[in-house]
């Protein structure tokens, strides 16, 4: 488990982190989402003993990270995958770690198999692409059998393979009681394999509950209805709080209105229904809500592709 109360880090005049409270129960996995700069890395490298709060407090399982003996066995993380001797091999580098903590060479063996290292763990780490480099970090995070991982961007430059294999094992791990605490940019991928969210932005913690939760309070669900008659069924749906708009002919997107309404008020009526579809909201969705307030650096606009197209201009 890990918990932060009233954790705070200020460098400077700049507050990166501002008072969040939040739990990371074990047996499950936990998404932590945020723009860049809403404090992600740095809460990380707080629970890690790598920044010092201003204020504050983090333990995992009951203790300060720097207060373990053997902290490769409490807790594995990836922070920062680069971070190793580039002359080493991969084996020797785990080796190396696993020195510190009398952990034997057998379970250095057994986490360049879980990790797919084995065609290259006599390479040195300074030639591996960005995919392996990934793999070796998880291989360290693994290397303790540790009961709390915490994962930064851990599917960052894998192949789909790898993608899938860093979900499977994730949710393995939180299935044997182990807690779990991963970011990512990819909301497709976090949808899929966190089963709770915490979504930060500007230092300040925006929500903390389960995915289904937090998809459903930040996003509205659509019903889509397709139907020869689509105008007289906007017709009997109209009302107080129901929005209807009609992207093509024969096609309605309802807002306020749930699809069995809608079914029941065209049986009634004799009408056609060639779909009926309610469609809810996805956590991109609900991310982009959440945080449009908390976004720090914003993209400039696209120009209208037409405007550039010399066949439209002409």
């Amino acid at each position: 488990m890990i918990e932060a109360q009233a954790l705070t880090k200020r460098y400077g005049d700049k507050t990166a982190v501002d008072g969040i409270t939040f739990t990371v129960q074990p047996g499950k996995v936990t998404g932590f989402l945020g723009p860049n700069g809403a404090g992600k890395s740095t809460t990380m490298r707080m629970i890690m003993g790598l920044d010092r709060p201003t204020q504050g407090s983090v333990t995992v399982n009951g203790r300060p990270y720097d207060k373990f003996a053997s902290p490769l066995t409490e807790v594995g993380a990836l922070l920062e995958a680069k971070a190793v001797h580039t002359g080493r091999s991969a084996r020797n580098h785990l080796r190396a770690l696993a020195a510190t903590h009398g952990i034997p060479d057998k379970r250095v063996n057994e986490v360049i198999e879980m990790t797919g290292l084995q065609q290259v763990a006599k390479r040195r780490v300074g030639g591996f692409s960005l995919g392996m480099g990934q793999r070796l970090g998880i291989a360290v995070a693994l290397l303790g059998d540790p009961r709390t991982l915490i994962l930064d961007e851990p599917v960052n430059g894998l192949d789909p393979e790898g993608v899938l294999w860093v979900r499977n094992l994730v949710k393995y791990l939180a299935g044997e009681g182990r807690t779990i605490f991963l970011s990512s940019h990819l909301m497709s991928e976090m949808a899929l394999t966190a089963d709770h969210l915490i979504v930060i932005g500007k230092g300040r913690i925006i929500t903390d509950g389960p995915v289904d939760e937090v998809i459903a309070q930040a996003t509205t669900t659509t019903v889509l209805v397709r139907s020869p008659q689509a105008g007289r069924i906007a017709e009997l749906v109209a009302g107080p709080g129901v929005t209807v708009s009609s992207p093509e002919p024969g096609v309605l997107q309802l807002h306020g209105v749930d699809a069995p309404s809608v079914g029941e008020a065209a049986a009634r009526e004799g009408l056609v229904l060639h779909e009926l579809t309610p469609v809810r909201g996805s956590l991109e969705d609900a991310y982009m809500s959440l945080t449009s307030d908390a976004v720090e650096y914003h993209s400039a606009a696209l120009p209208d592709a037409t405007t550039h197209d010399p066949e439209v201009t002409r």
